[in-house]
């Protein structure tokens, strides 16, 4: 087996290949088709989402001997140089910003860029890191962006285009770039597993995809890190919480349970279980704000998993469905404000097992509070299984009411000397 990382071996060759960046690719293609290819592009957007990748395409859909073209052939020269696995082109010259965006740099580009290109068709630069180029080197640069001569092409990639002066920006085509949805990326993540003839358990993918934040790049990683320390029976879920610090699911559904029924004892038996077994609180209460997010929008839509609202198996989605109908709307959405509150508080705190425990007494004590959430929360506790026993407690702290004595029926006689009172007899007063 090859020793390049993973996300090396499946670089995408052609932009069909990119995936999660349609809205970036389908234009591309069609300006190819339409030979209305720009001289300057400005490729922008979070780290591992496909910028440099993409440059690299275009440069290839540029030079080959077929286009330009949307689907290099992948057999001339030009596209075996520029392949995932190729030499590389001395007429695509990739320049790190980062380190070289001086002055004295821009200007040797610009010297070299008027000289054509040795055996291709474009003299393509791909400026990587393009924020960190200088102003005095835009600046240098800003000419030949303007008015390059008909050989040359630019494609500048950055995580922070409001760094590239405008002068330059306004002379590229911008195409920016996203995050790739998590539904996608876990589908790619398969393949890719799949290809590699690797055992993968149910619910270690969606821990992948968490761990890359979006980016095709670190999701690869992750992946990567998982499958090379993997035994026989392949990369588990045990061991994938484990290296990648994330709760186990069992003691996410604990405490979860213990708020459900408020039990004390049993939530902060799960607080020792998660500091004994060396598990980071705020990390912990991370996961558990995540699982609480889960169950908040299980509640309003039934069939989250389904629509896609929420990324776990399926098994997972049915257990967390169970534990959302236990709860109320208010209940779920205030212990969620409660834990986020406490996630916040938790930065630079001296014991953080102290504030989880805080976290979880907040939680299980409603009553202690007097807002219009708490009193949701306090009625959601009355509407579940253990309404009596929280009626009583009600109870004991409403004041007691004095029972009105039995009202007596008192028989008046009335004496002949006295007159009788009717309402068309006026009273006579006394003057």
């Amino acid at each position: 087996m090859s020793s390049l990382a993973l996300y090396r071996r499946y670089r995408p060759e052609s932009f069909a290949e990119v995936i999660g960046q349609e809205h970036v690719t389908v234009p591309l293609m069609q300006a190819l088709r339409n030979n209305r290819v720009n001289h300057a592009y400005l490729f922008s957007g979070p780290r591992g989402c496909g910028k440099t990748t993409s440059a690299r395409i275009l440069a290839r859909c540029l030079n080959c001997e077929q286009g330009p073209t949307p689907t290099p052939c992948g057999e001339c020269q030009s596209c075996r140089d520029l392949a995932r696995n190729g030499p590389g082109s001395i007429d695509v010259i990739e320049i790190d910003a980062a380190s070289h965006g001086g002055v004295d740099d821009a200007r040797d580009l610009r010297e070299k860029a008027f000289f054509g290109p040795a055996s291709s068709r474009y003299k393509i630069y791909i400026i990587d890191e393009a924020h960190m180029v200088t102003s005095a080197g835009f600046n240098a640069l800003l000419k030949v962006v303007e008015e390059p001569p008909e050989h040359l092409k630019f494609i500048f990639a950055t995580t922070e285009p409001e760094k590239v002066i405008g002068t330059i920006r306004s002379r590229t085509h911008h195409y920016p770039f996203r995050l790739v949805p998590p539904g996608t990326l876990r589908e790619y993540l398969g393949e890719v597993c799949g290809r590699e003839g690797a055992t993968v358990e149910d619910g270690v993918l969606p821990l992948v995809v968490r761990a890359g934040a979006g980016s095709v790049r670190d999701s690869m990683s992750v992946m990567d890190q998982l499958l090379a320390g993997a035994a026989d029976q392949g990369v588990t879920y045990a061991m994938a919480t484990s290296l990648l610090g994330y709760t186990d699911g069992s003691l996410l559904d604990s405490v979860i349970d213990a708020f459900a029924a408020g039990d004390g004892a049993a939530a902060f038996e799960v607080v020792d279980r998660v500091v004994e077994g060396g598990n980071d609180p705020r990390r912990f209460v991370a996961d558990l704000l995540e699982r609480l997010r889960d169950l908040v929008i299980l509640a309003a839509v039934p069939d989250a998993g389904e629509k896609g609202l929420i990324d776990a198996p399926a098994d997972v989605v049915e257990r967390m469905q169970a534990q959302a109908s236990v709860f109320g709307a208010a209940e779920l959405s205030r212990a969620a404000d409660l834990v986020n509150t406490g996630l916040t508080e938790m930065r630079g705190a001296t014991s953080p097992r102290l504030q989880l425990e805080l976290i979880c007494a907040r939680v299980l004590l409603p009553a202690a509070f007097d807002d219009e959430r708490s009193f949701q929360a306090r009625l959601d506790r009355l509407e579940r299984g253990g309404m009596a026993a929280a009626a009583a407690t009600e109870a004991n702290r409403a004041p007691t009411k004095i029972r009105p004595l039995p009202r007596k029926t008192v028989v008046m006689k009335r004496s002949s000397a006295s007159p009788a009172f009717s309402r068309s007899a006026p009273m006579n007063h006394r003057k």
